[in-house]
């Protein structure tokens, strides 16, 4: 099935920037319940598995009242240790709003929830991967640095029709990304945070590329949008993240890869450095993989 929250221009309740009123004391019953479920197994989960600014990052979402987020809450908590804010979308947006969000602090998180049959995969980025996914790495200095970072680069890569190469360094460190703890993997990007069969996979399956990040190397390579990533790019800290971005001329970066084939997924290429060190163990059997 498509995903179905995707819109040409803003609907009818949504501002010209694609921000919309929350309206939480619409969420029923069942969606409060679906969050719960997922909060509660998805948490429990990972730890062991995700880095270190991610787990402290859940207490934010801990003090909040038990089910869907209302953002007014989580934005009295998130802006003064983070400055960051949460603002409510209808799902996908366009490129341009998206970014000058990321560049002011503002997080777009989409306003509705995956139904009950979807709980263990939803097909399309809904609140919980949004929420939980994202904003406890908001509390990491050089992180939110580098998502600040990221949208200022995205409206100069809007101008020179490069989003694309650029979408494609979001999905492989925001949503895919690993980082090194304690001479260890971990993970950090949302996609994975919120998929714990993926993170496991990404972690400790024999299968996957693990590769240091080079970012002309992740502007090059296309990704898998359905099916679990054959590479991941790997970072030694988030502060190395900020500064390979804020070092990098992107510009230049595009136009040295137009026009030419990008990569497959699964591809090698002449400039990867594998990451070598040690992966985390794999659960117990029987061990819960939502």
């Amino acid at each position: 099935m498509a995903a179905t929250h995707i819109f040409d221009a803003p609907p009818e309740g949504v501002a010209a920037n694609w921000t919309m009123p929350q309206n939480w004391s619409a969420f029923t019953a069942e969606q409060h319940a679906t969050w719960r479920a997922l909060f509660d197994q998805q948490s429990a989960a990972l730890g062991g598995y995700a880095c270190r600014s991610f787990l402290d990052g859940l207490d934010i979402l801990r003090k909040l009242r038990p089910g869907v987020p209302d953002f007014a809450e989580l934005n009295a908590l998130l802006k003064p240790v983070s400055g960051w804010e949460v603002v409510a979308v209808p799902g996908w947006i366009p490129n341009e709003p998206f970014f000058e969000h990321l560049a002011n602090k503002r997080f777009p998180a989409a306003n509705f929830l995956r139904p009950p049959e979807q709980v263990a995969y939803s097909e399309e980025p809904d609140m919980f991967h949004d929420i939980f996914g994202h904003i406890p790495m908001l509390t990491d200095p050089a992180f939110s640095d580098f998502l600040v970072a990221y949208g200022q680069a995205g409206l100069r890569a809007e101008k020179l029709g490069a989003s694309d190469y650029l979408g494609r360094l979001w999905l492989y460190t925001v949503e895919f990304g690993l980082v090194v703890e304690d001479g260890e993997l971990r993970a950090f990007g949302g996609g994975l945070m919120s998929s714990f069969a993926e993170t496991l996979s990404a972690l400790t399956s024999p299968e996957p590329r693990r590769i240091w990040l080079d970012i002309e190397r992740v502007m090059r390579t296309r990704y898998n949008f359905d099916e679990f990533q054959q590479t991941y790019f790997v970072v030694a800290g988030f502060e190395d993240l900020l500064r390979a971005t804020e070092e990098t001329d992107f510009a230049s970066i595009y136009r040295k890869i137009a026009g030419e084939p990008a990569l497959e997924p699964g591809d090698a290429w002449r400039g990867d450095l594998a990451y070598e060190g040690r992966l985390p163990a794999a659960p117990a059997s029987g061990e819960a993989t939502l």
